[in-house]
C-alpha cells in the first residue's frame, strides 16, 4: 500500500463520504486511490480552488463533519488559502490536503515550492506533514481529530509527492478517535447559575459553536428556563428558531437602535458558544465595554482572549443543560423584558424603508421566505450589502439552515451552495451573491450543473461594488467614487451557458413567478435580479450619490 491509497483509507474508515478538489499532478497516487474508492467516495471536481476549499466550509457547516479538499501545490495551495481563512474564523472543521514537491527538492525554490507551515501558520490550527509513506494515515487521522476538537478549525496537511507514491507496506490504518471537547464541573455550573439568578436581563448570544454542536435545542430550552433573550451572532441566525419567543435579533452590520438599547440594559451577557466576533462586537466596542460577561466556549485559548468575568471551557450545549436544571425559575421583570424585546425584533421586521429602484429586495425576500418556510432548506450568501436585506427579512426557521461567511469572504456563496446541497440532497440550497461575487466564483455553477444539485443562484446586481461605494460616500463624500462601477455581463445568459435554467427579473412583480419555478425546477437555477444602486442596504437608500 502506498501513502497516497493508506490517506483514501483512513478517510473512509473515519466516514469520509465526500471530497472537493482541483486535480493536480503533485498528488495522483491519491486521486488513483480515490478512483479506486468511488463507490464510497464522492469525488467533486471544482472550476477553482477557492471554490473547492469553499465548498468544503459549506459542506462542513451543513453536515457538522470536516470537510475535506484537495488542491495542487503553490498557485493550487494560495488559491485555497482563502477558504482555510474563513475556517478560522466560523470555526469550521476543513482539512486541506496539499500535494508536495519530492522531498528531495524542499529548500531549493523548486518549481512551484512554498513553506507551508510559515504560509499556513497563522490561519491553520496546524500544518502537518508526513515524511513517509507509513505517517501519511496517521497524520491524516490527526488532521481530522484535531479538526473537530476544541474550537473547530482548519488543519493543513501537505503531502511530498514521493511520500504518496512510496510503498509503506501493510500499512496500519489509524481507527477513529472522538473529538476532545471538556465538560464542565458542578462548581463551575453552580457559580456560573449564581450569576444568572442575580441578573434582571440575560442577554445570551448564541455562536457558531451552537450550530457545529447541533446545540439548538439545549439553546433554546436555557432560554426559555431563564427568560433571557436571544441574539444571534454574525451569520449564526440559525442557532435558534426565529420565530422562537426568545429570539429577539441579529448581532450584525446596521445594527438597530433597538438592539443597542438591548446590549445597554442587559446587566448579564452570556456567550453561548460565541468568540463575540468583530462584527458581533461592533469592531470590539463591546468586548471593551465594563459588561458581566459569562463564557460558554469549547475553547481556553478563545476565552482568554475574551477575558470574561467567568469562563466555562466546555462543550455548550451539554453546560446549556446543565446550567437550565442549576438555575431558579425567572422573576417577572427578566420575563417582561423577553417580552418587550421581542415586540421590537417583530416592528423592526415588519417595516422596511421604500425602495428607489424598479425591485424592491425587501419584497423579493419575503416571497423566498415564504416559499421556504414549509420545505426543507439552506441559504448561503455572500459578503456584500445584499446580504442586509435577508439578514432582516428572512426567518431561520430550520437549524443547519444558514451558510454564511462570518470571515467576509467574497465569493463564497455559490461554492458553499455546492457543498451544502452535497451534505443534506433533501434540501433546496438558495445562494444570495452579488454581481462582484458571482464573478469570482460564480463557475462553480457548472459544478452543480455537472452534480444535478437542486441549487438556486440569485444573483443581486448593481453593477457596482456596493458595499465599497457606501464606504466611500461615508469617506469621501457624495460622488467621490473609485474603482467600484462594474460591466455586469448578462447572469441569466452565463447561467444558461453553464447549465442551469435561468430567469431575468428587472421588476419586483416578476421576481415571484421566476422563483416559483426556479423552486419547481429538479436541478440547478440561476434568477438575474436587476437592482439599483441607489437601494444600498436594507436600513435604506444612499443618500445624495452624486
Amino acid at each position: 500500500m502506498n501513502g497516497g491509497e493508506a490517506l483514501v483509507e483512513t478517510l473512509a474508515s473515519h466516514g469520509v463520504d465526500t471530497v472537493f478538489c482541483v486535480p493536480g499532478e503533485s498528488y495522483l497516487a491519491v486521486l488513483e486511490g480515490l478512483r479506486r474508492n468511488d463507490n464510497s467516495m464522492r469525488l467533486v471536481t471544482n472550476r477553482h480552488e477557492s471554490g473547492a476549499a469553499f465548498a468544503a466550509n459549506g459542506y462542513a457547516k451543513i453536515s457538522r463533519k470536516p470537510g475535506i479538499a484537495f488542491v495542487s501545490r503553490g498557485p493550487g495551495a494560495t488559491n485555497a488559502s482563502i477558504g482555510v481563512h474563513t475556517a478560522d474564523q466560523d470555526s469550521i472543521p476543513l482539512v486541506l490536503f496539499i500535494g508536495q514537491i519530492p522531498l528531495i527538492e524542499m529548500g531549493r525554490e523548486a518549481f512551484q515550492e512554498i513553506d507551508y507551515k510559515a504560509f499556513y501558520g497563522t490561519i491553520a490550527k496546524a500544518v502537518l506533514e508526513p515524511l513517509n509513506a507509513t505517517d501519511v494515515a496517521r497524520a491524516t487521522a490527526d488532521a481530522l481529530t484535531l479538526a473537530q476538537s476544541g474550537r473547530p478549525g482548519p488543519v493543513v496537511v501537505v503531502l511530498p509527492e514521493d511520500v504518496t507514491e512510496a510503498d509503506g507496506g501493510d500499512i496500519a490504518i489509524p481507527v477513529p478517535r472522538a473529538a476532545t471537547t471538556g465538560q464542565a464541573s458542578d462548581a463551575q455550573i453552580s457559580a456560573a447559575a449564581a450569576m444568572i439568578d442575580k441578573a434582571e436581563r440575560v442577554l445570551i448570544i448564541g455562536g457558531e459553536l451552537i450550530k457545529s454542536e447541533a446545540a439548538t435545542m439545549q439553546l433554546g430550552a436555557f432560554a426559555e428556563s431563564i427568560g433571557g433573550a436571544v441574539v444571534a451572532a454574525f451569520r449564526c441566525q440559525d442557532v435558534l428558531n426565529n420565530d422562537h419567543p426568545a429570539y429577539v435579533g441579529l448581532f450584525g452590520l446596521g445594527r438597530p437602535p433597538y438592539l443597542k438599547e438591548t446590549w445597554a440594559e442587559a446587566d448579564l451577557v452570556i456567550l453561548a458558544g460565541s468568540r463575540l466576533d468583530a462584527i458581533t462586537s461592533e469592531d470590539f466596542a463591546l468586548r471593551d465595554d465594563d459588561k458581566t460577561i459569562l463564557m460558554l466556549h469549547p475553547s481556553a485559548d478563545t476565552i482568554a482572549q475574551i477575558g470574561p468575568d467567568m469562563g466555562i471551557a466546555a462543550a455548550v450545549g451539554p453546560t446549556l443543560q446543565a446550567l437550565a436544571t442549576a438555575t431558579e425559575t425567572p422573576g417577572a421583570e427578566r420575563a417582561a423584558w423577553q417580552v418587550k424585546l421581542r415586540g421590537s425584533f417583530e416592528d423592526f421586521q415588519a417595516k422596511a424603508p421604500e425602495a428607489l429602484g424598479k425591485v424592491d429586495m425587501t419584497a423579493v425576500i419575503r416571497h423566498v421566505d415564504s416559499r421556504l418556510a414549509g420545505i426543507d432548506h439552506i441559504v448561503t450568501n455572500d459578503a456584500g450589502n445584499f446580504s442586509t436585506w435577508l439578514h432582516r427579512h428572512f426567518r431561520y426557521r430550520l437549524a443547519d439552515s444558514q451558510a454564511g461567511p462570518m470571515a467576509g469572504a467574497m465569493g463564497y456563496a455559490v461554492p458553499s451552495a455546492v457543498g451544502a446541497a452535497l451534505a443534506r440532497d433533501s434540501a433546496r440550497v438558495v445562494a444570495f451573491v452579488g454581481d462582484g461575487g458571482f464573478m469570482m466564483t460564480g463557475q462553480e455553477l457548472s459544478t452543480a450543473v455537472q452534480n444535478g444539485l437542486k441549487v438556486t443562484v440569485i444573483v443581486c446586481d448593481n453593477s457596482h461594488y456596493g458595499t465599497i461605494m457606501m464606504h466611500q460616500h461615508r469617506y469621501a463624500g457624495p460622488g467621490n467614487y473609485a474603482a467600484i462601477d462594474l460591466n455586469s455581463p448578462d447572469f441569466a445568459a452565463v447561467g444558461a451557458a453553464y447549465g442551469a435554467q435561468t430567469w431575468r427579473v428587472e421588476t419586483t412583480d416578476q421576481f415571484p413567478a421566476a422563483f416559483d419555478a426556479a423552486l419547481a425546477h429538479d436541478g440547478p437555477g440561476l434568477i438575474h435580479v436587476l437592482t439599483d444602486i441607489r437601494d444600498i442596504s436594507a436600513g435604506g437608500p444612499l443618500k445624495d450619490p452624486g
